[in-house]
């Protein structure tokens, strides 16, 4: 539950790489995850597929008909690997989060506000 105060942010994880985390890497979510859930700052997460031509796909409904595009929308090195939804009091709070959810999982973590 929300407080007054409180905002929603999205943790994306970005990765470069198809490999998975490692064993330490998940049991340094896990603990990471712990702590967000006893703060009462976990929302939700959740890990990605590997973005590929039949993981991804575009949809395009703007027009007359839907487009499928099969693949991911960007082609890049880079891509969201999963992500968190967190409740914190600011962006400053958020960033800290996202520093210890990078360090726990070894990736990059973008942090966005919800509107």
């Amino acid at each position: 539950m929300l407080h007054n105060s409180e905002m929603q942010y999205l943790l994306s994880v970005i990765h470069d790489s198809t490999s998975l985390a490692t064993a330490a890497e998940m049991a340094a979510i896990d603990v990471f995850n712990d702590r967000l859930h006893a703060e009462g700052q976990w929302i939700f997460a959740g890990g990605l597929e590997f973005p590929t031509a039949t993981t991804a796909a575009v949809i395009d409904n703007r027009g007359e008909t839907a487009v499928l595009s099969e693949g991911p929308l960007h082609s890049s090195k880079e891509f969201v690997a999963g992500f968190w939804i967190v409740t914190a009091l600011d962006l400053d709070a958020a960033h800290a989060l996202a520093a210890e959810g990078s360090q726990a999982c070894n990736r990059k973590i973008e942090v966005r506000p919800f509107l």
